[in-house]
């Protein structure tokens, strides 16, 4: 689950959710960079696909004692979190395997500078599933296949950055993780930049000082925003479960184009 927190309420939007728009804006990647090649499905498929892990969870999300609020994706525990990271690869290797390799190298790179015996098993299933599905492939390129995973990360970083602010939020007080930027795919760092700078105009507009999209591109997704004191007479499940979702409608839009 994404949450942010304002005085009385808590805006939680699913992380299939922001997968779901992460994929919508990859789909208008500029073609002349990147090679179209026999993968890119697969790649739009694992952007899409790589937090279905997270469904049954956010759909009966979890409260946070020690925080006073819902757990989030960043600080839901450790264990559980390895469970539905299986999950989900498990579920997208079952419809694409080469997507599947992306998300095992998402949620690898997630847990592995934890050094507690359930990660390093975790990682060792996952190293094995790599050597398995790779064997299927039998001209398998690592050099293409750390650009596709770059663009899992940049559609991931974008998506986020919707989720994660406050619409309109000025740049000194965006969520920590986007205030140098978002780092640049492989395949578009000949350019002198290795971030894309991302800033809010407006409520309702996002601009990138470098566009690498064919078009602006327009963006919906659905939220919630539970009651505190709703939380407070029924709690988390029950009011999470009554709450209606809503509509949010945002632009990104260029400063500066990508030539």
């Amino acid at each position: 689950m994404i949450v942010r927190e304002t005085n009385k309420a808590f805006i939680m939007i699913e992380q299939h959710e922001h997968a779901r728009v992460a994929a919508n804006i990859m789909t208008d990647l500029k073609p002349h960079l990147l090679k179209r090649d026999n993968f890119w499905n697969s790649v739009i498929y694992a952007i899409e696909q790589h937090d279905c892990g997270w469904k049954p969870f956010d759909k009966e999300p979890f409260w946070n004692d020690k925080k006073h609020a819902p757990y989030t994706f960043i600080d839901f525990p450790l264990l559980p979190k390895l469970t539905l990271y299986k999950q989900g690869i498990d579920k997208v290797e079952q419809v694409n395997p080469y997507a599947a390799l992306l998300c095992s190298e998402h949620y690898a790179r997630f847990v592995k500078h934890h050094k507690i015996d359930e990660v390093k098993y975790f990682l060792k299933q996952e190293r094995k599933r790599h050597e398995r599905i790779i064997k299927t492939f039998p001209h398998f390129n690592q050099t293409l296949f750390d650009l596709h995973y770059n663009l899992l990360q940049f559609g991931d970083n974008l998506s986020l950055y919707i989720c994660l602010n406050e619409p309109g939020v000025s740049k000194n007080q965006e969520h920590s993780f986007f205030r140098e930027g978002i780092p640049i795919p492989t395949l578009m760092q000949d350019m002198a930049e290795k971030r894309i700078q991302v800033e809010w105009k407006n409520e309702r507009t996002i601009y990138l000082d470098m566009f690498p999209f064919i078009r602006p591109i327009p963006v919906t997704f659905q939220q919630k925003v539970v009651s505190k004191e709703d939380i407070t007479t029924h709690g988390l499940l029950e009011s999470y479960s009554s709450t209606a979702f809503e509509k949010v409608k945002f632009n990104f839009n260029r400063s500066k184009e990508i030539k």
